[in-house]
């Protein structure tokens, strides 16, 4: 499926919001875990205006430059942004935990903090519940694990795995603040900060491994490999097809390259109307194959 700017434009909005009033309650409380929470939540910010920017880079069409186009800025993008999840928003949580652990203060009114751990978690939730349903959609009732391993779209699975955290963030930031305050223990508050800062960086890896499977390049399914090669061997003039290549270089750009062995009585004319007549078949039964590479060869090629 084609890369959804919905979920990433209700994740901005809703993290950015988000942001200025953790970090409003964190200045008025002082508490730990709030301002993981904040710093969190801008990180987030940042990275659905970069995975915006990666989609809308990725539309920019071939030049001499990028013969093969600039799809793969996407991935790049999506490879950053799970970056900073781990650098910015995991390893700064957890620094930011342990200085508390160091240097305690006791939180005196937790009640701004509650106010906008519920905020935050309708907004979160809201955000979360859209990215759901887009990836619901494009995963068609394939297994949830399955479907991401095979997504071909990180605007999406970024976005869901990033609000998913956000959600078991706030739970985490709400009993530690809690339990701190409940028990007048400020170690309950950097604990908390700290398996912030865990979940995070746990996501990132996952979304790390992901996004770097999609930089290097991921073939096409190979129902989609089964269905070019029919539609090649439909045509009369060709004798066999043979392996194809492909690989993903955007959610809905993929590049095709079919060996082909014609039969002896076609001539080099009819070899050039065919090739045209197949490029244009596949192309239109498979709108994500972009570009498509056929190459002539022998029999005994063909075979090996």
């Amino acid at each position: 499926m084609a890369a959804s700017k919905i979920p990433l434009y209700s994740a901005l909005v809703a993290n950015l919001a988000i942001a200025i009033t953790k970090f409003i309650a964190a200045g008025a409380t002082g508490s730990s875990a709030m301002i993981s929470e904040g710093i969190h939540s801008l990180v987030d910010t940042t990275n659905e205006i970069l995975l915006l920017y990666g989609i809308h880079r990725s539309k920019k069409p071939a030049d001499a430059q990028r013969p093969f186009g600039y799809s793969k800025e996407l991935y790049f993008w999506a490879f950053i942004v799970s970056i900073l999840i781990f650098g910015i928003g995991g390893g700064i949580s957890f620094y930011e935990g342990v200085t508390h652990l160091q240097h305690p203060s006791i939180i005196e009114d937790p009640h701004w903090n509650y106010l906008v751990l519920g905020i935050a978690f309708v907004l979160d939730g809201f955000s979360f519940f859209t990215a759901q349903r887009e990836f619901t959609r494009q995963r068609a009732g394939t297994p949830f694990w399955a479907a991401v391993r095979k997504s071909k779209d990180p605007s999406t699975f970024v976005v869901l795995f990033e609000d998913a955290a956000d959600l078991l963030g706030l739970i985490i930031a709400f009993l530690g603040i809690f339990l701190g305050h409940y028990y007048q223990n400020p170690y309950f508050d950097g604990i908390a900060s700290m398996l912030i800062g865990v979940i995070l960086a746990a996501i990132a890896t996952l979304l790390l491994v992901e996004s770097r499977s999609l930089l290097m390049g991921e073939t096409a399914e190979p129902e989609i490999l089964q269905q070019a090669v029919q539609l090649a061997s439909n045509n009369p003039a060709v004798a066999k097809v043979g392996l194809p290549l492909s690989m993903y270089m955007g959610p809905e750009d993929i590049i095709l390259a079919i060996p082909i062995t014609f039969r002896d009585e076609v001539t080099g004319r009819e070899i050039t109307e065919t090739i045209a007549h197949i490029r244009q078949t596949i192309q239109q039964q498979i709108p994500p194959v972009k570009q498509i590479f056929i190459n002539p060869t022998s029999p005994t090629a063909i075979d090996n």
